[in-house]
């Protein structure tokens, strides 16, 4: 089966082909001007797709060697995220299927991020998946494709969110995330006790007091002194964040007595989450899935699979489909 994917929940077109559980091509286009604004204009990004959606779909064709005419099944980004952007995506999708008389099928972004994971690893199930990306950060129990139980999740900044606003506040540029990452592996995570907020409560998140006590912190220490300690704040705060996230999906993992972990979304390429999660996984005997660097952020090859999961339970739906900005 040739399922193409397509995904424009937010500033990143892509297109995707998974054939018969290979992915044969995965193409992105980046949205750079929203770094001078820093965060994503929605307008903007609105703008960008329309431009750029039809050749990242040709593009993505032509690499997986095939026509629309052999395509099976054409799976798009439904939501959530923002609506104009999603809205380019899915009406060139509509569009498609209605040219080739293919299929459509609506694919929940955030469920997207977790099926990634079956692109290279096997699929198994029941499993615990945590979700951490810009938007979103949730602990969820599946026990078989797309029964999702919600175990915890954020009642304000995201992790990605938080690692965002963070850089912005010690002056680094936007997307900050894989800045502060890549500081990090040069600094101390010992260097500033910085507060892990909820760690031993419960399974939801809260990393907005984080981001409130480096403000303060670097407001009493002063410019000069956050330079040049930048690695080693940039290493504190990744530690809070990761020691967060790793003890509530320990804790997820131990009420629902699974073996199965999964990572997903674009705050599973931190470095350090993911060494963290080797540890958690060696002492625990989990069997724990990370998904490819390529895949952790925003991408359709993880909007085709899921696409070709749900087309394997039967799933479809029709040009009525709209798009949903927030998730359930």
């Amino acid at each position: 089966m040739n399922v193409l994917g397509i995904e424009s929940s937010c500033d990143e077109t892509a297109a995707a082909v998974w054939k018969d559980g290979e992915i044969l091509s995965n193409i992105i286009a980046s949205q750079s001007i929203h770094e001078q604004f820093g965060g994503v204009v929605p307008e903007l990004a609105s703008r960008a797709h329309h431009k750029t959606i039809w050749k990242t779909v040709q593009q993505a064709l032509v690499e997986a060697e095939i026509s629309m005419n052999e395509v099976d099944v054409i799976a798009v980004a439904q939501g959530p995220g923002l609506i104009g952007s999603l809205l380019v995506g899915l009406s060139f999708a509509k569009g498609l299927a209605l040219t080739y008389q293919k299929p459509i099928i609506g694919v929940n972004h955030i469920d997207a991020h977790l099926y990634a994971n079956f692109i290279e690893h096997n699929e198994v199930y029941p499993f615990v998946g945590l979700i951490v990306s810009g938007g979103h950060t949730r602990l969820v129990y599946v026990k078989k494709a797309f029964h999702h139980e919600v175990l915890g999740e954020t009642r304000d900044d995201a992790a990605g969110e938080a690692f965002d606003k963070i850089g912005k506040i010690l002056g680094l540029p936007y997307p900050a995330g894989p800045v502060v990452d890549m500081l990090a592996k040069e600094g101390n995570p010992e260097f500033h006790d910085f507060p892990r907020s909820m760690i031993n409560k419960g399974l939801d998140f809260s990393f907005s007091g984080l981001k409130t006590s480096v403000l303060y912190y670097t407001q009493e220490k002063g410019e000069e002194f956050v330079q040049q300690n930048l690695n080693d704040i940039c290493a504190s705060v990744s530690a809070a964040i990761t020691d967060v996230l790793v003890a509530k999906l320990r804790r997820a993992v131990k009420k629902k007595d699974v073996e199965h972990v999964m990572l997903a979304g674009g705050v599973s390429a931190n470095s350090m989450l993911r060494k963290k999660m080797n540890k958690l996984s060696e002492k625990r005997g989990l069997n724990v899935m990370i998904p490819a660097l390529e895949y952790c952020t925003d991408n359709a090859a993880m909007i085709a699979v899921t696409g070709a999961l749900k087309a394997r339970e039967g799933v479809f739906d029709d040009l009525s489909l709209k798009p949903f900005s927030r998730v359930g």
